[in-house]
């Protein structure tokens, strides 16, 4: 009976790490990205290795009438969804299908089994004892987590062998997909952002109280070699041109700059990385299209593509500080 307790324990810790890891590695567009994926990625297996355990647990209590028992079961079913579909990305064996990426399906599934979770951890209390934290347990849970990492090593160098895609992944887990090809880069939006149509001969950039137009804007020749790389689990490599926008501030005072999209999509960014980040209008030599922010999109180097503001409509400069904003945007 303990074991079962002592086996709800590891995975209530094992999932949470899980999801901690996976959002802090969509922050990172550098290699802070690559070891929380190591630790994402061990977790996961370590998930793996204890469900033999938990099916007895599992069977003993479908053995029994209890309230929430089919809440209880979707929540398995999307976590094995959830894993299932980390798996497929991280080896390469089925990346997309339709508009559908396995990135997606793997995030959309551990979305959705977060409430259930906490609804599980309520509803199931695992009640503890002191034997629970003895040193034996502890040492037990180092092996299966050294036994995951081992695993998840091995997986590694398989898909090596193997030539799968997998070999090809960024550090941060994605994959590459047109780069230098302006044509062949993906379109992605946030959440449910649809593209909107934009006229440019009416749009204007706010800016600290003027408003720029789109030939003003492109009077600018700024340029740079960045890649976009998306949470949806690609990455593309282009040149960028525009305008940088320290230059477009010229010494505004604050502490930082809101970008917002038409969408009313926003970031913030500290003042300091101005003369970092590009307000682009053109790529690989052409005009941006709708799909990727036409008239004007912000390009931010060494963030992921969240960050990277599309169909910008205004740029403001404020004392809020930078992180005063939602870690993952709402709209």
């Amino acid at each position: 009976m303990r074991l079962g307790a002592r086996t709800n324990l590891a995975l209530l810790v094992l999932l949470a790490t899980a999801f901690l890891t996976g959002w802090l590695a969509f922050a990172y567009g550098t290699m802070p990205a690559r070891w929380s994926l190591v630790l994402h990625a061990s977790s996961g297996v370590a998930i793996l290795l204890l469900l033999p355990w938990k099916s007895v647990i599992a069977r003993r209590g479908l053995a029994r009438p209890r309230p929430g028992r089919r809440l209880s079961m979707l929540f398995s079913a999307l976590v094995i969804v959830s894993l299932a579909a980390g798996l497929a990305h991280s080896t390469g064996v089925w990346l997309w299908s339709g508009p559908l990426t396995a990135m997606e399906v793997h995030v959309g599934a551990a979305l959705i089994a977060v409430p259930l979770a906490v609804w599980h951890v309520v509803s199931r209390k695992v009640r503890l004892r002191p034997t629970d934290l003895s040193r034996r347990t502890f040492l037990r849970g180092a092996a299966v987590l050294a036994g995951a990492v081992a695993a998840y090593g091995s997986t590694e160098l398989v898909v090596r062998a193997a030539g799968l895609p997998g070999r090809d992944r960024r550090f941060t887990g994605s994959y590459e997909a047109g780069s230098f090809q302006p044509e062949a880069m993906p379109v992605s939006s946030w959440m449910f952002d649809a593209i909107p149509g934009i006229d440019v001969s009416t749009w204007r950039l706010a800016l600290a109280g003027e408003e720029l137009t789109h030939a003003d804007l492109l009077s600018f020749d700024d340029s740079l070699t960045a890649t976009l790389d998306c949470t949806g689990g690609f990455y593309s490599t282009q040149d960028w041109s525009g305008v940088r926008l320290d230059r477009l501030l010229k010494g505004s005072k604050g502490s930082s700059i809101r970008v917002i999209s038409r969408t009313g999509y926003d970031r913030r960014f500290p003042l300091e990385e101005a003369g970092r980040l590009l307000l682009a209008t053109r790529f690989g030599g052409r005009q941006l299209d709708a799909g990727h922010g036409y008239p004007a999109r912000l390009v931010a180097p060494d963030r992921r593509g969240f960050w990277w503001v599309k169909w910008v409509v205004s740029i403001e400069v404020d004392d809020q500080p930078y992180w005063w904003q939602s870690p993952y945007p709402l709209q």
